[in-house]
């Protein structure tokens, strides 16, 4: 994958931000995404061989539009400043989420304020045994990678069926359950890249497991 192509592709697009150069690149940026694909088919099947519960998720499937959503958004620019894909994209679960941006790029997974039903899903299995989620959270190596649950609203009271006496009701009142890794985007074009990728899914792979395990069964 030649990622320094991709990058430099995102550098000129963000100084071109229109659909008059995006069309007069056409080329380009189909020779990217296209790159971008193959190299995700590769990671899908590295991911697969690790992780025995994987849901095969070809690139093709897995990448996202870089056109920004201008309908719930319409302030944004009209492309993204990165290329994202999900892999193991299981249907109305979390997926693991990869960001190749310009200066920062990312990984990410769980769930992003999930709809009710997940919502109270996930707070049933909290109720249950939200030891299990804590002991995660605070495995000193997931920690260090991830710091903690992502920072976004939360309730101010306990959610309704649940006192705010309850032992996990710091985790009750999250409206988000997911964690995420931002590093600089050199790291990308390092020899270790992919290595760095599959150690991150596996430190994160229990915590999307407890969470997609609540919202299925």
């Amino acid at each position: 994958m030649n990622f320094q192509n991709l990058i430099t592709f995102l550098k000129e697009l963000q100084k071109n931000n229109n659909k008059e150069w995006m069309d007069a690149n056409r080329k380009w940026y189909k020779e990217v995404r296209d790159d971008y694909i193959a190299w995700l088919d590769i990671m899908n099947e590295k991911l697969a061989a690790i992780d025995d519960g994987y849901y095969d998720t070809p690139g093709k499937k897995g990448i996202n539009r870089i056109n920004n959503n201008l309908m719930f958004h319409p302030n944004k620019p009209i492309y993204k400043d990165h290329f994202g894909a999900g892999f193991d994209k299981r249907p109305n679960t979390g997926d693991f989420y990869v960001e190749v941006g310009i200066e920062r790029s990312m990984f990410a997974g769980g769930l992003w304020r999930p709809d009710p039903k997940r919502l109270r899903s996930i707070r049933d299995a909290i109720d249950y045994d939200g030891e299990e989620l804590k002991k995660m959270l605070n495995k000193k190596s997931f920690k260090a990678m991830f710091g903690g649950l992502y920072e976004d609203e939360k309730l101010t009271n306990a959610p309704k069926g649940f006192s705010n006496d309850h032992p996990h009701i710091d985790l009750l009142r999250n409206k988000t359950f997911a964690v995420a890794t931002s590093f600089s985007t050199k790291k990308v074009l390092q020899d270790d890249f992919e290595a760095y990728l599959t150690a991150v899914y596996k430190e994160m792979l229990p915590f999307r497991r407890y969470l997609n395990k609540a919202v299925t069964v």
